[in-house]
């Protein structure tokens, strides 16, 4: 088995067996993948004790790296006697987002796995959060775990943006909707397709590069709605998706899919991390908007990198 058929999951520094966890060991099962499971450890505490020798210091880390990579070997007995692969690593590291990314690059894996740790919003506005910064510079497919209402997903979403096409990445749509039904075949899930589309900024952006007067014609809002609904159609229609597992809503992208994931009990999100290339990409993705209100998990994938 080679290394890209692997599933990587982060576990948390503290002792604690997560929902994570859990997910993380139903997708590799679903997938028929190995799972490796990493703990960067780093206690503040340990790390910055002062009234103890650095020879002793030492002693002490050591002394927590090999207790929690005990603990994770107990995890990993369980799940391997339910047939799954598990190898575990513990690393003591500073600088947990480098750690992180530089195992990716020496190290090929098909997904990664992690909690998403909640923070209060005073945090959030003062400090960007470790799991923003490894949304913005992970490429391998990202699935962030909240609250799991059950282990295997049983109802997948893929979100997609067909807005501004002129500067979207080509096929990225087909990818993010590619990427969910291969997961829902996995897990036996069942799909959805939503297109959460902002007609008052659409109409915005139309209005400022001079469309109203020669594209759209007089009335803008809807022609602007009627082409937004044939490109929807002929995406959902060419992955085959049926027409009563597609919904086109208008309102702010992130409130809608807020609300649709509550509405229909969706367990995995399926979202693009930015989908426009140019000035536009730094504006802040909606990911970013909804990742930490969203009642579902997230799974997000780049242009770039290839669908698990």
């Amino acid at each position: 088995m080679s290394d890209s058929q692997r599933l990587l999951l982060i576990a948390p520094p503290l002792m604690q067996r997560t929902d994570a966890f859990d997910r993380a060991a139903a997708l590799a099962k679903a997938q028929g993948i190995a799972l490796h499971i990493v703990a960067f450890d780093y206690l503040e505490g340990l790390a910055t004790a002062g009234l103890v020798n650095e020879q002793a210091l030492a002693i002490m880390r050591q002394a927590y790296v090999d207790k929690h990579r005990d603990w994770l070997e107990t995890q990993a007995v369980t799940l391997r006697k339910g047939g799954l692969t598990v190898t575990t690593e513990v690393v003591w590291v500073d600088n947990v987002l480098e750690e992180i990314l530089i195992h990716l690059k020496e190290q090929s894996f098909a997904m990664v796995v992690k909690d998403l740790e909640h923070q209060s919003r005073l945090m959030r506005a003062m400090f960007t959060t470790l799991d923003v910064r490894l949304l913005r510079e992970c490429s391998v497919p990202l699935h962030f775990v909240d609250t799991a209402s059950h282990v295997m997903p049983r109802k997948v979403l893929a979100a997609v943006d067909l807005s501004r096409p002129e500067d979207q990445f080509q096929g990225f749509n087909d990818r993010i909707i590619n990427q969910a039904l291969k997961l829902a075949m996995q897990c036996k899930a069942q799909v959805e397709i939503l297109y959460a589309y902002d007609m008052s900024s659409m109409q915005t952006e139309a209005e400022n590069l001079g469309h109203k007067s020669f594209w759209f014609g007089p009335n803008l809002a809807e022609s602007l709605h009627e082409a937004q609904g044939v490109a929807f159609r002929e995406l959902t229609e060419r992955n085959g998706i049926a027409p009563q597992a597609c919904h086109m809503i208008m309102g702010d992208p992130a409130k809608v899919m807020t609300v649709f994931c509550e509405a229909h009990g969706i367990d995995i999100i399926v979202m693009g991390r930015i989908h426009h290339r140019g000035l536009a990409k730094y504006v802040g993705s909606t990911v970013e908007r909804v990742l930490y209100k969203m009642p579902s998990s997230v799974l997000v994938i780049t242009p770039q990198a290839p669908v698990a």
